[in-house]
């Protein structure tokens, strides 16, 4: 029995856990303290901070829901490496007309991790 009752606080304490929904390079991220996100390209070196102030959402112990930005809410996060992903073949082919075009695109991200939430 008391191996539940550990297992009950435990998860009250997952429920209650600061989040934030924030808005960057045109997505949409659920974050929280500690979490380490792969986000659009954003201007910065390795261990510059950058601060998300288009902040959508804040959760935990009370929701609270921008129109359509949450004022004064930010969230602070460090990068932690800039990169490109892995490679995407773009193939077009035209059948019965000789017509091929093969490209490859690396998109660029940012690593960051979110250190605070504001608000």
């Amino acid at each position: 029995m008391q191996e539940y009752r550990n297992l009950a606080n435990k998860m009250k304490e997952v429920l209650h856990i600061m989040y934030a929904i924030i808005e960057t390079g045109g997505k949409q991220y659920k974050v929280s303290e500690g979490d380490v996100v792969f986000i659009e390209k954003v201007a910065g070196a390795e261990g510059d901070a950058v601060k998300f102030d288009k902040v959508l959402a804040l959760g935990g112990d009370n929701t609270v829901i921008g129109t359509p930005v949450v004022e004064g809410a930010s969230v602070d996060a460090k990068v932690l490496c800039q990169g490109k992903a892995k490679k995407v073949i773009v193939f077009k082919y035209k059948p019965k007309k000789g017509e091929k075009c093969k490209k490859g695109h690396r998109q660029c991200f940012t690593k960051v991790q979110i250190e605070k939430i504001n608000g």
